[in-house]
């Protein structure tokens, strides 16, 4: 799925959803992006049918930017099925129990890798494991916003 190109990778999300649609089998990426698409339905609409050229900026949607906040979804259940970086999986139960709802403890794990990518990103380094750990393990005790 990881590809340098933003059309292919974008196109990843589109097909996997006509392959829900249509019962084709699906990959193991597409599982992963249609699990994301089924607790999003606000963002199904969008990925009916692939645009005629390169996809319009997300930035554009009410929801905000669909490739990005599914993207980090599809990377926490990677994270979560390999205990990715270890530990991550003994925060991920931490926060499920805490909360007790998945999809929100889901919520809660995005934001941390998110601000740990933007940090790395911004700086030219390699994200920080134990950053992103400490930012878990710090992750707010009250429900998250989404």
């Amino acid at each position: 799925m990881w590809s340098g190109d933003r059309d292919t990778l974008r196109g990843v999300f589109y097909s996997a959803w006509r392959h829900f649609r249509e019962h084709a089998p699906l990959t193991g990426v597409e599982t992963l992006v249609v699990e994301a698409l089924l607790a999003h339905p606000e963002y199904q609409g969008l990925f009916a049918d692939p645009p005629p050229t390169a996809p319009a900026d997300p930035q554009a949607t009410p929801e905000g930017n669909p490739f990005l906040h599914l993207g980090l979804h599809i990377a926490v259940a990677e994270q979560i099925a390999t205990d990715r970086p270890p530990g991550v999986v003994s925060e991920w139960l931490r926060l499920q129990t805490l909360w007790g709802d998945a999809h929100r403890a889901r919520h809660a794990m995005m934001e941390c890798l998110e601000e740990t990518l933007w940090e790395a990103q911004s700086r030219g380094i390699a994200p920080d494991d134990a950053a992103y750990l400490e930012r878990l393990r710090a992750a707010p005790r009250g429900r998250p916003s989404k």
